[in-house]
């Protein structure tokens, strides 16, 4: 064991390492580096190769100012940049790389060679390190610029090998990374090949609206308002997109100061302040945001990676990106794209309830984990796990999906196709004993009715969307869709996984964008198992105008060909991860809509299998399913007491 008493100095190629577990955490990583430095040295044109998810070979080459030879061993070397004088450049830092610890640790792990031709130079010079030191230097030939490649990372450091994720990750975090820069560098032109296909290509003096529809699909770009709103000297601009067209995942979002790709989240929480009481708790826009502010009053030197940064004036940071955000909003609602958009997104009956301004009505507003004083019915319900009594079959639950609802059965006769009204699961056909229809003014249509085998009185539906209920002395309302999707959740997790699917005499032919082919390969299992048969093809040039075909042969049998077309492309759209995620999408494109009206024995058959689904009292989207008020809570409520 060594003498941990004696203070040595670490030798330069440990030091390295130890620099370069900060700064090289993975390809994406020396991507991000290696292409910012080619900004700084004002390339208006940087073409990224990427093979075996950049631990193979890692390739950037720029038409950038170049290095001059004799500076080229410099470049390798801890500390040593062009970037900082004094340490008033420190306080006030305009280029993206300045430490002077990228080329260096980036070499340190890997097989480095680099060659480089300074502007006016009659030759460009080549060096190779390895192992943190330099291996070779010679003249070599290149246009112009500078070209690194980046051979074997992390084959000298084998316990960082085994942190990498599968290789088709880390290829898309380098595909991640790239487009966050190109955006916001539309005057330079990217590209960027994997494994020998080349993903895109991007032209110079793009705006952002183009450039962006080469990564988003047309779904995501269609709903965006631009901003652009200036106060006391910060700037926020961009583009946000409707409350309508929300996903479930965040990675939308992207943030930038003074043109460097941020993770902050005072600036995620402005950006979601601006969208309060327009999406649920568990809901993300789209935005692009660009703030820019004097650079003496951001810290950009607070992280290694430099994704954080520290600003001086919070507050005045959070106003200004929230005006921003409020201004693309407006210009949606004027441009009436706003927050009426289809009925397609990860929770299409809330939407359905805003107002033309994008504002919830009162009586809609999203609940954000606030609850009835009394908190939802169920709590101190009989529990059916417990008393032995086994959940609904998937048979209950699917008879369910269809629509539209009520079905006629008949003259008179209303409810679920195929079902008896006076059989209905739950339902009885007796009034209760303690209830004298006289004394509560209704007619034999409109009785209350009990159910069956718990202490719940079915009294009516309001506004064709809550079910009012009486348990004991207390008044309940349930949502009608947040109960139907928490149904045909459950549902689905318990016998949607067999992958029984209705084949298709014609296959559904649809045209998807690169984006949503690479979201299509992650889900492809989970679809599988739902029902979905789908093949793809190739069609079309490489690059931003890349066409693929899917061909879908096969559908869930509780879907239509319209739906199930529908369904795909918002589960591609929303970029679901799980196939939790598309079971949560299915139970909201298949649950009863607010707003339809029920019959008697559809409500009570819907109840019935409600109160015997686990984790009830909530939607899949996080929103309360049901809220009740006692006896005192309704007397604080008319100021009785």
């Amino acid at each position: 064991m060594p003498d941990t008493h004696e203070i040595r100095v670490l030798p330069p190629g440990l030091k390295n390492q130890i620099a370069a577990g900060e700064v090289v955490e993975r390809p994406s990583s020396v991507v991000k580096e290696l292409v910012e430095n080619s900004l700084d040295a004002g390339a208006t044109r940087v073409d990224v190769t990427v093979e075996q998810g950049g631990r193979g070979l890692i390739v950037v080459q720029d038409n950038g100012r170049g290095i001059a030879a004799a500076q080229l061993e410099l470049a390798v070397t801890r500390h040593a940049t062009s970037k900082l004088r004094t340490f008033e450049d420190l306080s006030a830092i305009a280029s993206f790389g300045f430490r002077g610890e990228a080329l260096p640790s980036i070499a340190s792990v890997s097989r480095f060679t680099m060659i480089s031709r300074e502007q006016g130079a009659a030759d460009a010079a080549f060096i190779e390190v390895r192992g943190g030191e330099v291996a070779g230097r010679r003249i070599a030939a290149l246009a112009a610029g500078t070209r690194v490649e980046v051979r074997e990372l992390f084959a000298n450091t084998p316990a960082r090998l085994k942190f990498l994720k599968a290789e088709s990750t880390e290829n898309k975090r380098c595909q991640d990374t790239l487009m966050r820069i190109a955006l916001a560098h539309p005057g330079c032109g990217f590209s960027l090949t994997v494994n020998g296909r080349e993903v895109f290509r991007l032209p110079a003096d793009q705006d952002l609206a183009t450039r962006l529809r080469t990564f988003w699909p047309p779904s995501a770009c269609e709903g965006l308002g631009p901003f652009d709103f200036e106060r006391l000297g910060y700037r926020a601009h961009g583009v946000a997109g409707s409350p309508a067209m929300a996903q479930s995942r965040g990675d939308r979002i992207l943030l930038y100061v003074n043109g460097r790709p941020v993770q902050d989240k005072l600036m995620l929480g402005a950006v979601r302040q601006a969208y309060k009481g327009m999406l649920l708790s568990r809901e993300y826009p789209q935005a692009v945001l660009f703030l820019e502010l004097p650079r003496d009053e951001v810290d950009v030197n607070v992280h290694p990676a430099k994704l954080e940064v520290r600003f001086i004036e919070e507050s005045r940071v959070f106003s200004t990106i929230r005006g921003g955000i409020v201004q693309a909003l407006a210009v949606l609602t004027d441009q009436g794209r706003g927050y009426l958009g289809p009925d397609s997104g990860p929770d299409s009956d809330q939407r359905d309830r805003r107002d033309v301004s994008g504002a919830y009505r009162q009586d809609d507003r999203p609940d954000y984990g606030h609850r009835s004083p009394s908190g939802p019915v169920g709590h101190d319900a009989p529990s059916f796990r417990e008393n032995g009594q086994k959940f609904p079959s998937y048979r209950e639950y699917a008879a369910f999906a269809s629509r539209p609802v009520p079905m006629d059965l008949g003259p008179g006769r209303g409810g679920l196709a195929g079902a008896d009204p006076d059989h209905a699961p739950g339902y009885s056909s007796e009034p209760d004993p303690g209830l004298d229809p006289a004394r509560f003014n209704v007619t034999d249509a409109a009785r209350p009715a009990p159910l069956a085998g718990t202490d719940y009185v079915y009294l009516g539906q309001v506004a064709d969307t809550y079910l009012v209920l009486r348990r004991g002395q207390s008044l309940v309302l349930v949502d009608q869709h947040a109960a139907h999707e928490r149904v045909l959740l459950a549902a689905m997790r318990r016998e949607r996984t067999r992958g029984d699917s209705q084949p298709l005499a014609l296959p559904l032919e649809m045209d998807l964008h690169p984006s949503e082919a690479e979201t299509l390969d992650g889900l492809r299992d989970g679809l599988r198992a739902m029902g979905f048969i789908l093949e793809t093809r190739e069609a079309g040039e490489s690059g931003a105008s890349a066409a693929h075909r899917l061909l879908v042969r096969g559908i869930p049998p509780t879907l239509d060909t319209g739906r199930a077309r529908e369904y795909l492309a918002d589960a591609l759209a929303a970029r679901a991860r799980t196939l939790d995620d598309l079971w949560t999408m299915m139970s909201c494109k298949t649950a009863i809509k607010a707003g339809q009206p029920l019959a008697v024995d559809e409500a009570l058959a819907l109840l019935d299998v409600w109160l015997r689904t686990p984790e009830r009292e909530y939607c899949p989207h996080g929103r309360p399913v049901v809220v009740s008020w006692n006896p005192q809570e309704l007397e604080k409520l008319f100021k009785r007491k």
